[in-house]
């Protein structure tokens, strides 16, 4: 298989540094169930630059960036941003998959089942 080149801006990576040091208590909560492999044996990084923007995880085996949207993302800018954020990580072949704060805060149980269930039908077409 085709290693796949995703563009990186070295611009971003203080920045990522930035925001990793001041992640959001979601943003912990969800880091503690996918670092060291946690999630059947996949690496995840965290607030990962990728072309001009930053995605909260990635995972480069399974082509999956996660978002964790603090209330903010409820602005229609903010909204609008995110968009056009998705649309070019799928022109990269990342699947982007969006949780709400509240929903790693209150609902982790089912934030978990459905990463697990985009990994099992990411193995069953990626053998």
């Amino acid at each position: 298989m085709k290693r796949i080149i995703i563009p990186y801006n070295p611009a971003l990576k203080e920045l990522a540094r930035q925001l990793r040091n001041g992640s959001t208590k979601s943003e912990v909560t969800l880091w503690q169930k996918l670092k060291n492999k946690q999630m059947y044996g996949y690496d995840f990084h965290r607030q990962k630059p990728i072309d001009n923007y930053i995605l909260d995880f990635f995972c480069y085996e399974l082509m999956l960036g996660i978002e964790v949207d603090g209330y903010s993302h409820e602005f229609l800018e903010v909204y609008n941003k995110d968009v056009v954020k998705e649309a070019k990580m799928n022109e990269f072949g990342i699947a982007v998959l969006r949780f709400s704060d509240y929903q790693v805060m209150n609902d982790i149980e089912n934030v978990i089942r459905a990463i697990e269930q985009y990994i099992i039908e990411f193995e069953g077409t990626h053998p």
